[in-house]
């Protein structure tokens, strides 16, 4: 199929795009990488009246190092570069390595940052890590600036908490925290395919070695990026072996998310890649932080 009719806009400022979502409204659709929302247009399950193309905005394409650890990121950076950043690898590593298994080298050179959030596909990583990352988001509309911790900014299935005239403009990742660990891991039918199930987990532990803080997101299990609270209320305060571990695994396949059957999966085969992802996605996370802390029990 092809696409409906649609009026084509590129402005060339952020003023300008934001004017033009203003006017526009529900009618308007922002062009970042193209990657989902060409195809979609395609298939007519999207059909803008207005395509708003921000390819013409370098101004939102940046990664800056922020003072103390912390990043800056461009909503309009291209994955491609985010995979190949050094300033990424020092800095955001779990980032770093959830790149290359988002779709294929070709997509990441034209897919963006903030175009994957922004789309809120609940198999998508990028949602995922930011949430695992204690990530937050820059709005923009004609009318005012806002930011939204990324645990708030996913809604629904592939819906968000931008309004009809607001734009992802920045993502903010915060310093990672001192005893720290992070790690990722998915399972697809074939490499480089939407994850049956993923999990990213970032982890601290104090200096005694007990479990300080846990994230652990799941994706592919629920609409958006699902944080595991029981899971991480389980290893709270405790040390984190691997009995620990099983049972926080445990927890989260039974309490933290209702998976849904489909043609790729069933909610009983998901649930099971739950259990065994948060596993293993703790336990390298806590070994990070392990090697980060030698008064960390052995």
């Amino acid at each position: 199929m092809k696409p409906s009719s649609f009026k084509y806009l590129a402005p060339g400022t952020i003023e300008e795009a934001l004017a033009i979502m203003a006017a526009h409204g529900y009618e308007a659709k922002a062009l970042a990488g193209g990657q989902s929302l060409i195809p979609m247009m395609n298939f007519r399950l999207a059909q803008p009246a207005v395509m708003v193309d921000l390819n013409n905005l370098p101004e939102l394409a940046y990664i800056r190092p922020e003072q103390g650890g912390g990043l800056r990121m461009g909503a309009m950076t291209r994955q491609s570069a985010i995979e190949h950043s050094a300033i990424i690898l020092e800095r955001a590593p779990m980032l770093h390595a959830t790149m290359p298994n988002i779709a294929y080298s070709q997509i990441r050179n034209r897919g963006t940052l903030g175009g994957s959030i922004a789309h809120a596909d609940p198999s998508a990583e990028l949602p995922a890590v930011s949430v695992a990352l204690d990530g937050r988001f820059r709005i923009r509309s004609h009318r005012k600036e806002r930011w939204v911790p990324a645990n708030a900014f996913f809604v629904g299935l592939f819906t968000t908490v931008l309004e009809p005239d607001e734009l992802l403009v920045e993502v903010e990742l915060p310093p990672m925290p001192r005893r720290c660990g992070w790690a990722f891991t998915e399972v697809a039918r074939r490499h480089h395919d939407f994850a049956l199930v993923g999990a990213a987990a970032a982890v601290t532990v104090d200096a005694r070695g007990a479990c300080e803080q846990t994230r652990l997101v799941l994706f592919s299990v629920g609409d958006g990026p699902v944080e595991a609270h029981q899971a991480a209320k389980m290893l709270a305060g405790q040390p984190p072996t691997l009995e620990a571990i099983r049972a926080a695994a445990e927890t989260a396949a039974r309490d933290d998310v209702d998976p849904g059957t489909d043609i790729n999966a069933t909610a009983e085969f998901r649930r099971h890649l739950v259990r065994v992802l948060s596993g293993r996605v703790l336990t390298q996370a806590f070994g990070r932080a392990h090697a980060q802390n030698s008064s960390f029990p052995a």
